[in-house]
């Protein structure tokens, strides 16, 4: 059971920037995509941001295309999401997830992402 720790959230001003990470246990990080989710009070879990076991694929959710961006270093187990430009709208719990299967490129479907982490908190004021 992989076990995922979120960290580097805080409170920052509209148009700061955080970064995001998200580190992993085990070895076979390298084997699998990873996810970032979000989710604000009140609202449904968004699916944010992903990446696949090599990196070389991407995907983003439009509000956030160009602002955020995913990056994964196999060698140290962690993800991250660096994200600029945020908006009080960028306001939620951040976590992580590890796709289901290993090797898979299907970074498109976020039902495919388990292994939550706890969350990091990001609130940016107006």
């Amino acid at each position: 059971q992989v076990q995922l720790v979120e960290s580097g959230g805080g409170l920052v001003q509209a148009g700061g920037s955080l970064r995001l990470s998200c580190a992993a246990s085990g070895r076979t990080f390298s084997n699998y995509a990873m996810g970032w989710f979000r989710q604000a009070p009140g609202k449904e879990r968004e699916y944010v941001a992903a990446i696949t076991s090599s990196g070389g694929n991407t995907y983003y959710v439009d509000s956030v295309k160009g602002r955020f961006t995913i990056s994964r270093d196999n060698a140290k187990n962690t993800v991250y999401l660096q994200m600029n430009s945020l908006k009080p709208e960028d306001t939620a719990v951040y976590y992580c997830a590890r796709h289901r299967s290993s090797y898979s490129n299907n970074i498109y479907e976020p039902k495919l992402f388990v292994s939550w982490g706890q969350g990091t908190q990001v609130t940016v004021s107006s």
